[in-house]
């Protein structure tokens, strides 16, 4: 794609040929609503279905997202393996004091570290 989102196909002599897209044109949300619904590969998302999709917990997100295997942040931020672990498995939920530290770690994780460096040297 270039600048002006024109697209090209690389042949196999290593050239490159335009490809040609017509537009598509806009559709009201009654014809978008039955797109989704007439299409069996991906349903729109029901209150039922929706009930029933298992939910990634935001602390292994914020985890993940850090870069770090659940004994580096557990090590890093001061919080045990086991609680990070219930966590990360949906057994048990952070209380909103720890959630706001989660806030925290978040907004600044690098300030996070330094702050408990200094705390536990």
């Amino acid at each position: 794609m270039d600048d002006e989102g024109r697209l090209y196909r690389k042949q196999p002599g290593g050239t490159f040929e335009r490809v040609e897209v017509s537009p598509v044109a806009p559709m009201s949300a009654a014809e978008i609503e039955a797109a989704a619904v007439a299409d069996t590969n991906n349903p729109p998302i029901t209150p039922e279905t929706s009930a029933k999709l298992r939910r990634i917990p935001r602390t292994k997100t914020l985890r993940r997202a850090l870069g770090l295997t659940q004994e580096e942040f557990a090590a890093r931020y001061h919080i045990p393996l086991g609680t990070l672990r219930d966590w990360e498995q949906g057994r048990t939920e952070p209380d909103q004091p720890t959630r706001a530290y989660l806030h925290v770690i978040a907004a600044d994780p690098e300030g996070t570290r330094r702050a408990l460096q200094i705390l536990h040297s």
